[in-house]
């Protein structure tokens, strides 16, 4: 770090280590090795899936294959250069490599915020006006609805970024987070520029709130629609409908807002760490799990696929095996 007249010149950041000795050093990289190829996994079959099963070709699924997409980039964003600095018993990450971390990191999960927000509105007009469904959730109108999403959350990303690195930084490079996040990097400005980001966060937060306004109405008017359905096999389905939707935007929502909303009193670099892994490390891992378990058609397509797959496999394994007897 080199010190300047007007305040400082950074080239790295020193993120926060995971631990002090190098055996739990090695611990957390194979733990987050797993987590990691978990969410690669369970991301990479939904989007295979969504994909190559015509089925499956409806606004709940193309939605989903967003979903997938934002969570396969979100801890790409943030875990690999965890796993390596635990690996090379390193804190270091450049200020280029801090800066674009910070723009993926809020792009992708600002513009996965969003996207739950569109899947409610998906769910409210698939229970509560099935038969405007298919003109309500045509494919233009859930590809514009997809696009403002992502583009809602670039926007926020440019914004945050241009506005969070313009700040003189006063206050060293050590950032107390496993990666690079805003409010942690808003500790290193100096005091008197500190407001000028402080004003764009409470913009945001308020139109965050007002998201998830809308997706508390979607489901006060989902729940009073289901409790009108006569039949108790109706009822179950609508509820299945939307269990998984629902247990995804409470554990973003949850852990995201404890952490940011934590009093100051319960702070603590620990604290802070572990509720860092449960909003943007565990969600992207967990959600597959969450929308594949009770989903019984995407189950059966990711059987089917699985079991082409295979034939492929065998008939190809067989192919070569044909080819080199007559060979010999």
């Amino acid at each position: 770090m080199k010190q300047m007249s007007n305040g400082s010149s950074i080239t790295e950041f020193l993120l926060l280590a995971f631990a002090d000795t190098r055996e739990l050093q090695l611990l957390h990289f194979w733990l987050f090795l797993g987590i990691y190829l978990a969410a690669l996994l369970g991301n990479g079959l939904i989007i295979t899936t969504v994909a190559c099963d015509h089925h499956l070709h409806t606004p709940m699924y193309f939605f989903l294959f967003n979903l997938s997409l934002l969570d396969l980039g979100s801890t790409s964003t943030t875990v690999p250069k965890a796993m390596a600095n635990s690996l090379w018993d390193t804190r270091a990450i450049s200020y280029a490599g801090c800066a674009a971390q910070v723009f993926l990191f809020v792009f992708l999960i600002s513009a996965e915020y969003f996207l739950l927000t569109v899947m409610a509105y998906d769910r409210y007009v698939a229970i509560c006006k099935p038969l405007h469904y298919g003109t309500l959730l045509g494919s233009r109108a859930c590809v514009h609805m997809a696009a403002a999403a992502w583009g809602t959350g670039f926007l926020y990303a440019v914004l945050h970024t241009a506005n969070t690195f313009s700040l003189p930084l006063c206050q060293g490079n050590a950032v107390d987070q496993f990666f690079c996040e805003i409010p942690q990097i808003l500790k290193l400005a100096c005091s008197e520029t500190f407001l000028r980001e402080a004003g764009l966060l409470i913009l945001s937060s308020f139109l965050d709130f007002v998201c998830f306004v809308f997706i508390l109405l979607s489901y006060v008017q989902i729940l009073r629609a289901v409790l009108r359905i006569p039949s108790e096999q109706g009822r179950h389905k609508a509820f299945s409908m939307c269990l998984p939707h629902l247990a995804v935007i409470s554990l973003v929502i949850s852990t995201g807002v404890f952490s940011y909303l934590k009093p100051p009193s319960t702070s603590s670099p620990s604290l802070d760490l572990l509720l860092a892994v449960l909003y943007s490390v565990v969600p992207p891992a967990v959600n597959p799990l969450i929308y594949s378990l009770r989903n019984q058609e995407l189950k059966d397509a990711l059987r089917n696929l699985a079991t082409e797959w295979f034939s492929a496999a065998t008939d190809c394994l067989r192919s070569f095996a044909s080819d080199s007897q007559c060979m010999s």
